[in-house]
Protein backbone atom coordinates (compact mmCIF):
# COMPACT_ATOMS: atom_id res chain seq x y z
CA UNK A 1 0.00 0.00 0.00
CA UNK A 2 1.27 3.46 -0.85
CA UNK A 3 2.47 5.73 1.94
CA UNK A 4 0.64 9.05 2.19
CA UNK A 5 3.08 11.95 2.10
CA UNK A 6 1.88 15.45 3.01
CA UNK A 7 3.95 18.19 1.35
CA UNK A 8 3.74 21.62 3.01
CA UNK A 9 3.76 24.32 1.76
CA UNK A 10 3.18 22.66 -1.59
CA UNK A 11 3.70 25.74 -3.79
CA UNK A 12 7.34 26.38 -2.91
CA UNK A 13 10.09 25.58 -5.40
CA UNK A 14 11.15 22.70 -3.16
CA UNK A 15 7.62 21.30 -3.08
CA UNK A 16 7.32 21.49 -6.85
CA UNK A 17 10.55 19.52 -7.20
CA UNK A 18 9.23 16.97 -4.68
CA UNK A 19 6.19 16.56 -6.93
CA UNK A 20 8.30 16.13 -10.07
CA UNK A 21 10.52 13.62 -8.25
CA UNK A 22 7.87 11.45 -6.60
CA UNK A 23 4.63 11.81 -8.63
CA UNK A 24 5.14 8.54 -10.55
CA UNK A 25 6.39 6.45 -7.64
CA UNK A 26 4.36 3.30 -6.90
CA UNK A 27 5.32 3.59 -3.24
CA UNK A 28 4.17 7.09 -2.27
CA UNK A 29 0.99 9.10 -2.65
CA UNK A 30 1.52 12.87 -2.55
CA UNK A 31 -0.92 15.26 -0.91
CA UNK A 32 -0.20 18.97 -1.14
CA UNK A 33 -1.25 21.55 1.43
CA UNK A 34 -0.78 25.31 1.71
CA UNK A 35 -1.87 28.28 3.77
CA UNK A 36 -2.52 30.35 0.64
CA UNK A 37 -3.70 29.28 -2.80
CA UNK A 38 -0.47 29.23 -4.74
CA UNK A 39 0.95 27.28 -7.68
CA UNK A 40 0.70 24.06 -5.71
CA UNK A 41 -3.03 23.79 -6.39
CA UNK A 42 -2.29 23.59 -10.12
CA UNK A 43 0.23 20.80 -9.63
CA UNK A 44 -0.98 18.55 -6.81
CA UNK A 45 -4.03 16.44 -7.70
CA UNK A 46 -4.71 15.94 -4.00
CA UNK A 47 -4.68 19.45 -2.56
CA UNK A 48 -5.68 20.96 0.79
CA UNK A 49 -6.04 24.74 1.11
CA UNK A 50 -6.68 27.20 3.91
CA UNK A 51 -4.30 25.91 6.56
CA UNK A 52 -3.20 28.50 9.14
CA UNK A 53 0.19 30.17 8.78
CA UNK A 54 2.94 28.60 10.86
CA UNK A 55 2.96 31.73 13.05
CA UNK A 56 -0.72 31.29 13.97
CA UNK A 57 -1.56 29.90 17.41
CA UNK A 58 -3.75 27.13 16.03
CA UNK A 59 -1.38 25.98 13.29
CA UNK A 60 -0.08 22.82 14.96
CA UNK A 61 -3.50 21.63 16.13
CA UNK A 62 -5.05 22.20 12.69
CA UNK A 63 -2.07 20.59 10.98
CA UNK A 64 -2.31 17.55 13.26
CA UNK A 65 -5.99 17.23 12.37
CA UNK A 66 -5.14 17.10 8.66
CA UNK A 67 -2.55 14.40 9.38
CA UNK A 68 -5.16 12.32 11.20
CA UNK A 69 -7.97 12.90 8.69
CA UNK A 70 -5.82 12.05 5.66
CA UNK A 71 -3.98 9.16 7.36
CA UNK A 72 -0.63 10.79 6.66
CA UNK A 73 2.44 8.58 7.08
CA UNK A 74 5.02 11.36 6.73
CA UNK A 75 5.20 15.11 6.28
CA UNK A 76 7.69 16.51 3.79
CA UNK A 77 8.31 20.15 4.82
CA UNK A 78 9.25 22.35 1.88
CA UNK A 79 10.50 25.56 3.50
CA UNK A 80 13.33 26.13 5.97
CA UNK A 81 11.30 27.65 8.82
CA UNK A 82 8.65 24.95 8.38
CA UNK A 83 11.28 22.22 8.62
CA UNK A 84 12.41 23.43 12.05
CA UNK A 85 8.90 23.87 13.46
CA UNK A 86 7.55 20.54 12.28
CA UNK A 87 10.65 18.55 13.25
CA UNK A 88 10.47 20.03 16.77
CA UNK A 89 6.87 18.83 17.01
CA UNK A 90 7.28 15.45 15.31
CA UNK A 91 6.11 13.48 18.35
CA UNK A 92 3.02 15.65 18.79
CA UNK A 93 2.10 15.38 15.11
CA UNK A 94 2.27 11.59 15.30
CA UNK A 95 3.99 10.92 11.98
CA UNK A 96 7.44 11.13 10.42
CA UNK A 97 8.84 14.50 9.42
CA UNK A 98 11.30 14.13 6.54
CA UNK A 99 14.31 16.07 7.79
CA UNK A 100 17.63 15.94 9.54
CA UNK A 101 17.56 16.15 13.37
CA UNK A 102 16.09 19.19 15.14
CA UNK A 103 19.48 20.56 16.17
CA UNK A 104 20.65 20.43 12.57
CA UNK A 105 17.52 22.23 11.36
CA UNK A 106 18.06 24.94 13.98
CA UNK A 107 21.72 25.43 13.00
CA UNK A 108 20.85 25.66 9.31
CA UNK A 109 17.99 28.08 9.89
CA UNK A 110 20.35 30.70 11.37
CA UNK A 111 23.34 31.91 9.39
CA UNK A 112 25.08 33.25 12.49
CA UNK A 113 24.65 29.89 14.23
CA UNK A 114 25.87 28.13 11.08
CA UNK A 115 29.00 30.32 10.92
CA UNK A 116 29.72 29.88 14.63
CA UNK A 117 29.36 26.11 14.30
CA UNK A 118 31.63 25.85 11.26
CA UNK A 119 34.09 28.72 11.66
CA UNK A 120 36.93 26.41 12.66
CA UNK A 121 35.94 23.77 10.11
CA UNK A 122 35.67 25.63 6.80
CA UNK A 123 36.27 29.21 5.69
CA UNK A 124 33.32 31.44 6.59
CA UNK A 125 32.87 35.12 5.70
CA UNK A 126 34.02 37.75 8.16
CA UNK A 127 31.00 39.05 10.05
CA UNK A 128 31.13 42.57 11.49
CA UNK A 129 29.67 42.76 14.99
CA UNK A 130 29.85 46.57 14.99
CA UNK A 131 29.47 49.06 12.18
CA UNK A 132 32.58 50.80 13.49
CA UNK A 133 34.63 47.68 12.71
CA UNK A 134 34.13 48.11 8.97
CA UNK A 135 37.13 49.60 7.24
CA UNK A 136 36.45 48.71 3.62
CA UNK A 137 33.40 48.67 1.40
CA UNK A 138 31.50 47.05 -0.23
CA UNK A 139 29.98 44.76 2.39
CA UNK A 140 27.06 42.38 2.14
CA UNK A 141 23.94 42.35 4.33
CA UNK A 142 21.47 39.50 4.71
CA UNK A 143 18.86 38.32 7.24
CA UNK A 144 20.18 35.97 9.89
CA UNK A 145 17.09 33.82 9.27
CA UNK A 146 16.07 33.67 5.64
CA UNK A 147 16.58 31.89 2.35
CA UNK A 148 17.31 32.75 -1.25
CA UNK A 149 18.19 36.38 -1.85
CA UNK A 150 15.31 37.81 0.19
CA UNK A 151 16.49 40.88 2.09
CA UNK A 152 20.08 40.65 0.84
CA UNK A 153 21.95 43.62 -0.52
CA UNK A 154 25.38 44.81 -1.55
CA UNK A 155 26.26 47.95 0.45
CA UNK A 156 28.81 50.38 -0.95
CA UNK A 157 29.13 53.08 1.76
CA UNK A 158 28.50 53.80 5.45
CA UNK A 159 25.47 56.02 4.87
CA UNK A 160 23.78 53.35 2.83
CA UNK A 161 24.56 50.75 5.52
CA UNK A 162 23.11 52.84 8.36
CA UNK A 163 19.94 53.48 6.38
CA UNK A 164 19.56 49.79 5.68
CA UNK A 165 20.19 48.73 9.29
CA UNK A 166 17.68 51.25 10.59
CA UNK A 167 14.97 49.15 8.94
CA UNK A 168 16.65 45.72 9.14
CA UNK A 169 18.33 45.52 12.53
CA UNK A 170 18.48 41.71 12.65
CA UNK A 171 20.60 41.40 9.52
CA UNK A 172 24.16 40.15 9.39
CA UNK A 173 26.81 42.43 7.94
CA UNK A 174 29.60 40.42 6.35
CA UNK A 175 32.46 40.76 3.92
CA UNK A 176 31.47 40.95 0.28
CA UNK A 177 32.40 37.88 -1.77
CA UNK A 178 32.85 38.94 -5.41
CA UNK A 179 33.65 35.59 -7.06
CA UNK A 180 31.84 32.64 -8.60
CA UNK A 181 29.07 30.96 -6.62
CA UNK A 182 28.39 27.24 -6.27
CA UNK A 183 25.84 24.94 -4.67
CA UNK A 184 27.00 21.57 -3.38
CA UNK A 185 24.18 18.99 -3.29
CA UNK A 186 24.76 16.33 -0.65
CA UNK A 187 23.20 13.20 0.81
CA UNK A 188 23.99 11.48 4.10
CA UNK A 189 22.67 8.12 5.25
CA UNK A 190 20.69 7.47 8.42
CA UNK A 191 23.95 7.07 10.35
CA UNK A 192 25.21 10.47 9.16
CA UNK A 193 27.72 9.02 6.68
CA UNK A 194 28.20 11.21 3.62
CA UNK A 195 27.19 9.22 0.52
CA UNK A 196 27.15 11.94 -2.12
CA UNK A 197 28.40 15.48 -2.71
CA UNK A 198 28.43 17.17 -6.08
CA UNK A 199 29.06 20.84 -6.84
CA UNK A 200 27.27 22.83 -9.52
CA UNK A 201 27.84 26.34 -10.76
CA UNK A 202 25.11 28.89 -10.11
CA UNK A 203 25.50 30.41 -13.56
CA UNK A 204 22.35 32.54 -13.62
CA UNK A 205 20.41 33.49 -10.51
CA UNK A 206 16.91 35.00 -10.35
CA UNK A 207 15.37 35.93 -6.97
CA UNK A 208 17.94 33.80 -5.20
CA UNK A 209 17.15 30.71 -7.30
CA UNK A 210 19.71 29.19 -9.64
CA UNK A 211 17.87 29.06 -12.97
CA UNK A 212 20.90 27.95 -14.98
CA UNK A 213 23.32 25.46 -13.51
CA UNK A 214 25.78 22.77 -14.52
CA UNK A 215 28.29 20.62 -12.68
CA UNK A 216 31.61 22.13 -11.64
CA UNK A 217 34.58 20.78 -13.57
CA UNK A 218 36.61 19.86 -10.48
CA UNK A 219 34.54 18.45 -7.62
CA UNK A 220 37.41 17.50 -5.29
CA UNK A 221 37.64 20.71 -3.23
CA UNK A 222 33.88 20.79 -2.77
CA UNK A 223 33.83 17.16 -1.69
CA UNK A 224 36.42 17.92 1.00
CA UNK A 225 34.30 20.82 2.28
CA UNK A 226 31.25 18.56 2.35
CA UNK A 227 33.12 15.98 4.41
CA UNK A 228 34.22 18.63 6.90
CA UNK A 229 30.72 20.09 7.30
CA UNK A 230 29.23 16.61 7.60
CA UNK A 231 31.75 15.79 10.35
CA UNK A 232 30.48 18.69 12.49
CA UNK A 233 26.74 18.69 11.73
CA UNK A 234 24.56 15.56 11.76
CA UNK A 235 22.55 15.16 8.57
CA UNK A 236 19.98 12.57 7.56
CA UNK A 237 19.01 12.54 3.89
CA UNK A 238 19.41 15.38 1.42
CA UNK A 239 21.13 18.65 2.29
CA UNK A 240 23.22 21.28 0.56
CA UNK A 241 25.57 24.16 1.13
CA UNK A 242 26.48 27.22 -0.91
CA UNK A 243 29.91 28.77 -1.31
CA UNK A 244 31.32 31.80 -3.07
CA UNK A 245 34.86 32.84 -3.89
CA UNK A 246 36.29 35.77 -1.92
CA UNK A 247 38.67 38.40 -3.27
CA UNK A 248 41.52 35.90 -2.90
CA UNK A 249 39.64 33.28 -4.98
CA UNK A 250 39.10 31.13 -1.86
CA UNK A 251 35.79 29.33 -1.34
CA UNK A 252 33.87 30.79 1.61
CA UNK A 253 30.65 29.40 3.03
CA UNK A 254 27.39 31.25 2.41
CA UNK A 255 24.85 28.91 3.97
CA UNK A 256 23.92 25.32 4.78
CA UNK A 257 20.40 23.92 4.45
CA UNK A 258 18.90 20.73 5.83
CA UNK A 259 16.96 20.05 2.63
CA UNK A 260 17.73 19.61 -1.05
CA UNK A 261 18.22 22.64 -3.27
CA UNK A 262 15.57 23.87 -5.67
CA UNK A 263 17.79 23.28 -8.71
CA UNK A 264 19.13 19.94 -7.51
CA UNK A 265 17.05 18.47 -10.36
CA UNK A 266 20.34 18.67 -12.24
CA UNK A 267 21.34 15.59 -10.23
CA UNK A 268 17.98 13.91 -10.84
CA UNK A 269 18.76 14.27 -14.54
CA UNK A 270 21.66 11.87 -13.93
CA UNK A 271 19.70 9.48 -11.71
CA UNK A 272 20.12 10.96 -8.21
CA UNK A 273 16.59 11.64 -6.93
CA UNK A 274 17.03 13.36 -3.56
CA UNK A 275 13.33 13.45 -2.67
CA UNK A 276 12.82 9.73 -3.24
CA UNK A 277 16.09 8.81 -1.55
CA UNK A 278 15.11 10.83 1.54
CA UNK A 279 11.67 9.22 1.66
CA UNK A 280 12.95 5.66 1.35
CA UNK A 281 15.62 6.31 3.97
CA UNK A 282 13.08 7.78 6.39
CA UNK A 283 11.02 4.60 6.16
CA UNK A 284 14.01 2.47 7.07
CA UNK A 285 15.27 1.35 3.68
CA UNK A 286 19.00 1.23 3.00
CA UNK A 287 19.62 3.43 -0.03
CA UNK A 288 22.33 3.32 -2.64
CA UNK A 289 23.27 6.09 -5.05
CA UNK A 290 24.05 5.22 -8.65
CA UNK A 291 24.83 8.14 -10.96
CA UNK A 292 24.96 8.24 -14.75
CA UNK A 293 28.14 9.67 -16.20
CA UNK A 294 27.23 12.28 -18.79
CA UNK A 295 27.28 16.06 -18.92
CA UNK A 296 24.01 17.91 -18.47
CA UNK A 297 23.03 21.57 -18.16
CA UNK A 298 19.87 22.67 -16.36
CA UNK A 299 17.94 25.81 -17.25
CA UNK A 300 14.48 26.86 -16.19
CA UNK A 301 11.99 29.69 -16.55
CA UNK A 302 8.44 30.37 -15.46
CA UNK A 303 6.11 27.52 -16.39
CA UNK A 304 2.40 27.67 -17.26
CA UNK A 305 -0.34 25.65 -15.59
CA UNK A 306 -4.09 26.08 -16.11
CA UNK A 307 -7.38 25.08 -14.55
CA UNK A 308 -10.43 25.29 -16.82
CA UNK A 309 -14.03 24.69 -15.79
CA UNK A 310 -15.30 22.65 -18.72
CA UNK A 311 -16.81 19.17 -18.73
CA UNK A 312 -16.39 16.84 -21.68
CA UNK A 313 -16.53 13.10 -22.21
CA UNK A 314 -15.23 12.99 -25.77
CA UNK A 315 -12.47 14.62 -27.80
CA UNK A 316 -12.80 15.15 -31.55
CA UNK A 317 -9.35 15.67 -33.03
CA UNK A 318 -7.99 16.34 -36.53
CA UNK A 319 -5.12 14.35 -38.05
CA UNK A 320 -3.09 16.34 -40.63
CA UNK A 321 -1.02 19.14 -39.05
CA UNK A 322 -2.65 18.36 -35.69
CA UNK A 323 -1.92 14.80 -34.53
CA UNK A 324 0.58 14.36 -37.37
CA UNK A 325 3.00 17.16 -38.19
CA UNK A 326 4.65 17.56 -41.58
CA UNK A 327 3.06 14.26 -42.67
CA UNK A 328 5.57 12.22 -40.66
CA UNK A 329 5.98 13.40 -37.04
CA UNK A 330 3.75 12.72 -34.06
CA UNK A 331 2.66 15.76 -32.07
CA UNK A 332 3.94 14.35 -28.77
CA UNK A 333 2.29 17.01 -26.60
CA UNK A 334 -1.12 16.30 -28.13
CA UNK A 335 -0.69 12.51 -28.06
CA UNK A 336 0.24 12.77 -24.39
CA UNK A 337 -3.02 14.61 -23.75
CA UNK A 338 -5.02 12.00 -25.69
CA UNK A 339 -3.51 9.21 -23.59
CA UNK A 340 -4.49 11.15 -20.46
CA UNK A 341 -8.04 11.24 -21.81
CA UNK A 342 -8.02 7.48 -22.24
CA UNK A 343 -6.78 7.07 -18.67
CA UNK A 344 -9.78 9.11 -17.51
CA UNK A 345 -12.27 7.18 -19.64
CA UNK A 346 -12.78 10.07 -22.07
CA UNK A 347 -13.59 8.93 -25.60
CA UNK A 348 -11.13 9.92 -28.36
CA UNK A 349 -12.44 10.31 -31.91
CA UNK A 350 -10.26 11.04 -34.94
CA UNK A 351 -12.16 13.22 -37.43
CA UNK A 352 -10.07 13.71 -40.54
CA UNK A 353 -10.26 14.89 -44.17
CA UNK A 354 -6.93 13.26 -44.95
CA UNK A 355 -6.42 12.91 -48.72
CA UNK A 356 -5.54 9.27 -49.40
CA UNK A 357 -4.87 9.95 -53.07
CA UNK A 358 -2.48 12.84 -52.50
CA UNK A 359 -0.70 11.34 -49.51
CA UNK A 360 -0.17 7.92 -47.99
CA UNK A 361 -3.54 6.42 -46.95
CA UNK A 362 -4.70 7.39 -43.45
CA UNK A 363 -4.97 3.82 -42.21
CA UNK A 364 -1.38 3.07 -43.24
CA UNK A 365 -0.10 6.29 -41.66
CA UNK A 366 -1.80 5.45 -38.36
CA UNK A 367 -0.22 2.00 -38.43
CA UNK A 368 3.20 3.40 -39.30
CA UNK A 369 2.98 5.96 -36.47
CA UNK A 370 1.80 3.21 -34.05
CA UNK A 371 -1.14 5.30 -32.83
CA UNK A 372 -4.19 3.64 -34.37
CA UNK A 373 -5.26 1.99 -31.13
CA UNK A 374 -5.51 5.24 -29.24
CA UNK A 375 -8.69 6.21 -31.08
CA UNK A 376 -12.10 4.86 -30.08
CA UNK A 377 -13.46 5.96 -33.44
CA UNK A 378 -11.86 6.95 -36.74
CA UNK A 379 -14.11 9.06 -38.94
CA UNK A 380 -12.50 9.59 -42.33
CA UNK A 381 -14.47 12.00 -44.53
CA UNK A 382 -14.07 13.49 -48.00
CA UNK A 383 -12.49 16.88 -48.68
CA UNK A 384 -15.84 18.43 -49.63
CA UNK A 385 -17.66 17.23 -46.53
CA UNK A 386 -18.24 19.30 -43.37
CA UNK A 387 -16.79 18.10 -40.09
CA UNK A 388 -19.65 19.70 -38.23
CA UNK A 389 -21.99 17.07 -39.70
CA UNK A 390 -20.11 14.39 -37.75
CA UNK A 391 -20.11 15.98 -34.31
CA UNK A 392 -22.67 13.84 -32.49
CA UNK A 393 -21.80 14.71 -28.88
CA UNK A 394 -22.28 18.21 -27.50
CA UNK A 395 -20.40 17.24 -24.32
CA UNK A 396 -17.17 17.24 -26.30
CA UNK A 397 -14.25 19.41 -27.34
CA UNK A 398 -12.78 19.88 -30.79
CA UNK A 399 -9.05 20.16 -31.65
CA UNK A 400 -7.96 21.28 -35.12
CA UNK A 401 -5.18 23.39 -36.62
CA UNK A 402 -7.65 25.06 -39.01
CA UNK A 403 -9.27 28.28 -37.82
CA UNK A 404 -12.16 27.92 -40.25
CA UNK A 405 -12.93 24.40 -39.02
CA UNK A 406 -12.82 25.54 -35.41
CA UNK A 407 -15.06 28.51 -36.19
CA UNK A 408 -17.67 26.31 -37.88
CA UNK A 409 -17.78 23.86 -34.99
CA UNK A 410 -17.96 26.57 -32.33
CA UNK A 411 -20.72 28.39 -34.23
CA UNK A 412 -22.74 25.23 -34.80
CA UNK A 413 -22.48 23.67 -31.33
CA UNK A 414 -20.99 26.21 -28.92
CA UNK A 415 -18.50 23.62 -27.69
CA UNK A 416 -14.92 24.57 -26.72
CA UNK A 417 -12.48 24.45 -29.64
CA UNK A 418 -8.69 24.33 -29.37
CA UNK A 419 -5.78 25.17 -31.65
CA UNK A 420 -2.35 23.57 -31.25
CA UNK A 421 -0.97 26.43 -29.15
CA UNK A 422 -3.79 25.80 -26.65
CA UNK A 423 -2.98 22.15 -25.93
CA UNK A 424 -0.95 23.20 -22.88
CA UNK A 425 -4.22 24.44 -21.36
CA UNK A 426 -5.60 20.90 -21.50
CA UNK A 427 -2.52 18.91 -20.48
Amino acid sequence: MKKNILVFPCGSEIALEIHRSVKNSPFFNLIGASSVNDHGRFVYDNYISGLPFITDDDFLSRFKQVIEDCKIDAVYPAMDSVITLLKKNEAYLGCKVISSPVKTAEICLSKSLTYNTLKNVVLVPEVYAKVEDIENFPVFVKPDVGYGSRGTKKITNMGMLKDYLSENSSCLVSEYLPGDEYTVDCFSDSEGVLLFAKARERSRIVNGISVNTRFAEDNSVFLEMAKKINSRIVFNGAWFFQVKRNKNKELALLEVASRFGGSSALNRARGVNFALLSLFQSFGYAVKIEENNYDVEFDRALDNKYKINIFYNEVFVDFDDTVCLEKKYINTELIGFLFKCRNKGIKVTLLSKHDDEKYEPLDKMLEKLCIKQIFDRIIHINQNEEKRNYIDNVNSIFIDDSFSEREKIRTAFGIPVFSLDMIEVLV
